[in-house]
């Protein structure tokens, strides 16, 4: 099968919508399948590799990609320059051209996505689309309007796809509730072997503690969407060290809002789940997540966890046996919660060794055959359409 992964995001870039495109194109080339990107380009600190059609060669960002990425010229988000908007450019059209793909497969679409919808229904060509991003949310959040105005693009574009893959139950119920056509499920893998517990680091967390004190994580993107600030008063736990892994444009404010917290800034792959292991609680804060990877990385490891009951982690905590889900956006419920597991060291470890348990078998394995289920599914539907 040839598949085109039209993404918002990937590497270099760190965030869930580039890290399940990647996962996404490994698994097709795994199962011999012949998938490329198109994504942006990154920022200048990360300069495309040269041959932008063909594989991935030379020192540039896609040199370990498994398989041929075109970038399309892009600008840093006004206020964001983390995130990079894709501009127009005839090579998407021409990369879809080139490929001959049997499916388009649109990761979060928003600008590059919405291009890549139009390319693909004016060449015939199947869609499907990976919701992945709350864009009512984040207008609630950053702009204190536009959610019907968010909704509306969300319809447009996953409402012209063969079909629309969301990541949990609650962002399924969502879509449906407001007018979104032929939603199924398809959440995200874990990688069981990088997060596990025996990565557990005593010098790391000598490093992070000195005296000794109950570390308490949250890893992801400082943004005002993520509210890292419900922390504080965990901050001000007696024996309590707060570990904010990450970056973002929230960064500032929040070493200000944290008093005391650490902040080791952007890590990734075998650093990171050192770290993840080395946690004694997994905090994630975010009420607007899709799905919540980072809860599910933290599971892997062995680390309890507490999360908003909202969105993505609704799916991923069991409340009581692998975390405690408190009501979304309250610093006090956050605290509490803290608090009574500090107090009890085998709760915690119990849940631990049951979130690790729960998410041995969600591997990107699995969870890429399913999406392959799902590309055949919609070829056969565009069959059956062509026909009759």
């Amino acid at each position: 099968m040839r598949v085109v992964i039209v993404t918002e995001s990937f590497p270099p870039d760190v965030n869930g919508v580039a890290h399940c495109a990647l996962q996404t194109a490994r698994h097709l080339v795994d199962r011999g399948h012949h998938p490329l990107v198109v994504a942006p380009a990154p920022s200048p600190l990360f300069p495309a590799s040269p041959g932008q059609g063909g594989a991935a060669t030379g020192s540039g960002p896609d040199t370990d990609a498994p398989c041929p990425v075109v970038r399309i010229p892009s600008l840093p988000l006004p206020g964001y320059p983390q995130v990079r908007v894709a501009l127009p450019s005839r090579r998407l059209a021409a990369a879809l051209v080139e490929h001959r793909p049997d499916v388009v497969h649109l990761a979060s679409p928003f600008v590059l996505g919405v291009r890549g919808m139009a390319a693909a229904a004016r060449l015939g060509i199947p869609a499907v689309a990976v919701y992945q991003t709350d864009l009512a949310g984040y207008a609630r959040t950053y702009m204190g309007a536009g959610e019907a105005a968010a909704w509306r693009r969300i319809r447009s574009v996953h409402g012209a796809a063969d079909r629309t893959l969301a990541p949990s139950s609650a962002a399924l119920s969502d879509l449906e509730a407001h007018g979104v056509p032929r939603v199924r499920l398809w959440p995200r893998g874990v990688d069981t072997v990088r997060f596990r517990p025996d990565r557990r680091d005593e010098e790391l967390r000598r490093a992070l503690a000195p005296n000794g004190e109950l570390i308490v994580g949250y890893v992801g993107r400082l943004a005002p969407e993520k509210h890292v600030e419900l922390l504080s008063g965990v901050c001000g736990l007696p024996g309590v060290r707060v570990v904010v892994v990450g970056d973002g444009p929230s960064r500032p404010h929040l070493t200000e809002a944290l008093p005391g917290a650490v902040f080791p800034g952007r890590r990734t792959g075998d650093e990171l789940a050192r770290i993840f292991a080395s946690l004694d609680l997994f905090v994630h804060t975010g009420p607007f997540e899709t799905f919540c990877q980072t809860v599910q990385e933290a599971m892997a490891s062995g680390v309890p966890v507490v999360a908003p009951a909202a969105g993505g982690p609704l799916d991923l905590v069991a409340h009581g046996r692998t975390g405690l889900l408190v009501p979304p956006r309250d610093a006090d419920a956050v605290r509490d919660a803290v608090r009574a597991l500090a107090a009890a060291p085998a709760r915690r470890a119990a849940y631990g060794a049951t979130a690790r348990a729960t998410v041995e078998g969600r591997t990107w394995a699995a969870v890429g055959d399913r999406l392959l289920a799902h590309y055949d599914e919609v070829l056969a539907a565009r069959r059956t359409a062509v026909a009759a």
